[in-house]
Order: C-alpha cells, then sequence, then structure tokens
C-alpha cells in the first residue's frame, strides 16, 4: 500500500527535471552507510534554510525548486523555529510554523529531492515534540522523501537524556511511519559523537546519527572522533555544516573547510550546509537582495552561498 500510495502521488505531482528520489526511492541504514532501496550506497548533499521563525520568506516551493535547479541540491533541511523568532515559532504559533515547514515538505516532495524536517532547538520540549511528530509523520510518513531529524544541537544536556528523549520520538514516529530515517543528536551541538557510540539507541535500526561542524573552529580532533564512532558501528550523517567558525561568523576558512569536504567525501558521509537566510553574519548566504522565491543572481550571494553552490554543482553533478 505504501508503495502504491506513492507511485500515485508521484503521477499527480509535476516533477521538475530528473528525479533523484524516483531513482532511489525509501532509504536504510546498512551497517553505517545511508542506501537506497537497491541497498547502494547514495549520498545526500544539500542545504539547510534558516529557522523558519527568521526566516520564513524564503519558505515556499519556488525558493526549493530553485535550490534543486540552480544549486543541483538533492535534499533541502526545513529548520523549525521551536522558541526562537520574531515571525512565528512552534511554541507561540504552531499553525503558522507547520504551515512554513510543510510548504518545504510538499515542495521536496514535487521536486523529488529528500527534505529533512528539523525540529531546531537546543532543549528538550518532549510533549510539543511528540505532538509535532505524530502530525508530521501521519501527513507524510508514505513519502520516501522524509527524513526525522527529532533534536537539532543539544547542548548542555546529558546523552542519558537525549536518548531517552529519542527514544520516546522514535515511538511516536514509528507508529505512523515504519521506515524512513530519523536522525538523532548529541551532546555539545552535536560534538559529542563518542557517548553514543558507547551507548547507541537500540530500539530501531533506521537511525542514523547527526554530527555538525563549522571548518574554521572544529579541527581534526573532530573529524578523528567521528572516525572512531564510525569504527564502533555508528552511523553519522553531517545534517549542518559550513566554512567559517562556529559562531556562524568571522573569515571564511576555505583550506579547512575542504578537508572537511575531502574527509566526507571519502567516508560517503551525507551533507547539508547552514544556511539559507539574509541575515549579517557569514554564514548567511543571502544578501539582502535576494529574492524570496529564487533566481538568485551571482551578486545577491554571498561568500557562503557562492562556494556552497559549487560545491554541491560539483559534487552532486550527474547524480540529480
Amino acid at each position: 500500500m505504501r508503495n502504491l500510495l506513492y507511485i500515485i502521488s508521484l503521477a499527480l505531482l509535476t516533477s521538475c527535471g530528473t528525479s533523484f528520489v524516483a531513482t532511489h526511492g525509501q532509504l536504510s541504514v546498512k551497517g553505517t552507510q545511508l542506501v537506497d532501496k537497491n541497498q547502494k550506497h547514495v549520498m545526500l548533499r544539500g542545504v539547510s534554510l534558516g529557522w523558519h521563525s527568521m526566516w520564513p520568506r524564503f519558505y515556499n516551493q519556488s525558493a526549493v525548486s530553485w535550490l534543486k535547479k540552480d544549486f543541483n541540491a538533492n535534499v533541502v533541511r526545513a529548520a523549525l523555529g521551536v522558541e526562537l523568532g520574531e515571525y512565528g515559532n512552534y511554541v507561540n504559533d504552531k499553525n503558522f510554523a507547520k504551515e512554513k515547514i510543510y510548504t518545504v515538505i510538499d515542495a521536496a516532495i514535487k521536486n523529488n529531492i529528500y527534505v529533512i524536517v528539523d525540529w531546531h532547538s537546543h532543549n528538550i520540549r518532549l510533549e510539543e515534540a511528540k505532538e509535532f511528530f505524530d502530525e508530521t509523520s501521519k501527513k507524510y510518513g508514505k513519502y520516501p522523501n522524509v527524513i526525522y531529524e527529532v533534536f537539532n544541537e543539544p547542548d548542555y544536556e546529558t546523552w542519558a537524556e537525549i536518548k531517552s528523549y529519542s527514544e520516546e520520538i522514535i515511538k511516536v514516529i514509528r507508529k505512523n511511519d515504519p521506515d524512513n530515517i530519523i536522525l538523532i543528536g548529541s551532546p555539545s551541538w552535536d560534538q559529542d559523537v563518542h557517548l553514543p557510540a558507547k551507548d547507541p539507541i537500540t530500539i530501531d535500526k533506521n537511525l542514523m546519527y547527526t554530527m555538525h561542524f563549522y571548518a574554521a573552529t572544529h579541527e581534526k580532533w573532530l573529524r578523528d572522533r567521528t572516525d572512531e564512532a564510525l569504527k564502533s558501528g555508528l552511523p553519522i550523517f553531517v545534517s549542518e555544516s559550513a566554512g567559517m567558525e562556529a559562531s556562524g561568523d568571522g573569515k571564511m576558512d576555505y583550506k579547512a573547510w575542504q578537508e572537511y569536504i575531502d574527509w566526507m567525501e571519502q567516508r560517503g558521509l551525507s551533507w547539508i550546509v547552514w544556511s539559507i537566510s539574509d541575515k549579517d553574519e557569514t554564514c548567511s548566504m543571502l544578501k539582502k537582495s535576494a529574492n524570496s522565491e529564487g533566481n538568485w543572481k551571482d551578486e545577491d550571494l554571498k561568500e557562503s552561498g557562492l562556494k556552497t553552490r559549487e560545491y554541491l554543482r560539483f559534487y552532486n553533478k550527474g547524480k540529480n
């Protein structure tokens, strides 16, 4: 029934260009690798939109289509602002938040790319998260496009607290969606991947653990730590990354960023770059001149945007 529903949905939706999800279909985890419906290794490379509650203007179908067409992204990440933001975070305006996130999910499905539904909070808010992921997995669980990221960058929570929270959300999602990938965070802004490596979640198989880096701050030690986690059998997904400092500001470190890109490519790790936004900071890829619906010219892109587009065009070439 699940496959039939997906085939029908594809027939109803207008495809833009090639069909990455139609080619790779249902994703799963095999060992430490992300694999497609044919059990072949697949890499997702794309961009994260900024918090929906700060930059809602980019949460539209045309912007997602442009990210596929011009950036050559095969995945986008929709960052649900849970507590922060002046335009209606989830805590203050659930309907606005869901409207923005669901618009991006619908756009990704229409464009035949994958989409990460990111619960973008640094705090445990169990009941709100259960409510959101229950509704979202009921609505979209039949689509292989969807990946759930249940806790963006835990900061000072212990792994025991994160593990317990994640297990509760996994149970909620799996009641509605038995198949799609779920991404799990780790302490210290997704740097402490050695902790889940020692004590992984065992109630589900289709899980991956997020590691985040900002190349000008996070040096080789984080790659080494992640390598050890991979060796122990922990599946890793780099769901947020960029070339500047961890503050999101400061100078671009192109050498360090390339070292990270080479490392991820060698290990077959999927990666996402932060972010589609127009704040006056290095990590925001766009200038204020950027149209809300894409069609961005080179002069609308900041350094990070130009380099991210260059990377995605190169590494995703011929794979979308």
